[in-house]
């Protein structure tokens, strides 16, 4: 068990008058796992991949297709059991709610490197644009046209924008914000990479746009887009009850944790490239052993047997 999950878990179980016991919790209360999954690409194919990781383990998954939103409210009374994407701070709100409320415990990070700002094409990149300080460059305005390319109205992040230009940070004070749908949006930015133009919209990762055009996040020292150049943290989350009744999965739960370059990539097999959500999950699992075997470190099948990693590669 590595420090972090034993940290979790002693925590735990004290709050209950538990202590731990080694072999005394291998086996699980629970054989099923309830998942929150909204409709969104990474959160549904990591949620696969976890679906594949456990079943050989002796467990089953209840995906539930809910809004984030109401996912903390069903983790919170009960009705769910973990959440892989609680993005903060984009969902700060509802997460401070949820863990005011001391129904759910905070796992940490499954995804290192989400980022969230002002975004480029690698070439433009490779142009020598790294930092949104440059955008006040009449120059460099001048090659994007003065217009920044983002997402739906009334989103928090084409919220953020807009703030910013009407503040005049960057000198954006007479460029226009132009929102779109995501895939509105992204579809300018493949025909501007088709072209070679130089554009500039609102970027994330992880997401299928950072392999397919190169996507290069700019430097937000102003904090346009959150702390620290829009640096996310994706937590994994999980009902407090479940928990403490399931130790072997919670330590599964804390040690699945990805990069965003990873998750970018299966999310653009399945989001763009429009693959089978079984398949892209498998091939995922198959092709990455080293990193199964960080994930199933210390695990143990649900009955207690230390065969968890054997189990899973004959799954595959």
């Amino acid at each position: 068990m590595n420090t972090k999950t034993q940290r979790t878990v002693t925590t735990l179980f004290l709050i209950t008058g538990l202590t731990l016991a080694g072999s005394a919790l291998a086996t699980d209360r629970d054989d099923r796992l309830r998942l929150v999954v909204p409709p969104w690409p990474g959160v549904t194919v990591k949620s696969e991949i976890f679906t594949q990781l456990i079943e050989p383990l002796g467990y089953s998954t209840d995906k539930q297709q809910l809004s984030s939103t109401v996912g903390y409210s069903t983790l919170q009374n009960g009705d769910s059991d973990a959440f892989l994407a609680g993005w903060v701070p984009a969902q700060q709100e509802s997460y401070d709610a949820a863990m005011e409320s001391g129904t759910i415990v905070d796992l940490g990070n499954n995804v290192n490197g989400a980022r969230m700002g002002f975004a480029v094409p690698g070439y433009v990149a490779e142009a020598g644009i790294t930092s949104a300080e440059q955008l006040a460059d009449p120059e460099v305005a001048e090659r994007f046209k003065r217009s920044v390319y983002s997402i739906e109205n009334g989103s928090t992040v084409t919220d953020m924008l807009n703030d910013a230009i009407e503040a005049n940070v960057y000198e954006l004070g007479d460029w226009e914000g132009k929102p779109s749908s995501t895939p509105g949006m992204l579809s300018e930015v493949e025909a501007a990479a088709n072209e070679g133009r130089w554009i500039i919209f609102y970027g994330w990762t992880p997401h299928w746009m950072v392999p397919e055009y190169d996507t290069r996040i700019l430097d937000d020292p102003e904090g346009v887009y959150g702390d620290d150049n829009g640096s996310s943290a994706v937590k994994t989350i999980v009902a407090k009850d479940y928990a403490e009744a399931n130790p072997n999965l919670l330590q599964l739960l804390d040690q699945f944790v990805l990069s965003a370059d990873e998750q970018s990539e299966f999310i653009r097999a399945f989001g763009l490239e429009k693959g089978d959500l079984e398949v892209v999950a498998h091939d995922w699992l198959a092709n990455h052993p080293e990193r199964v075997a960080t994930f199933l470190d210390g695990v143990t099948t649900r009955d207690g047997e230390d065969a968890a990693q054997a189990a899973v590669e004959a799954s595959l």
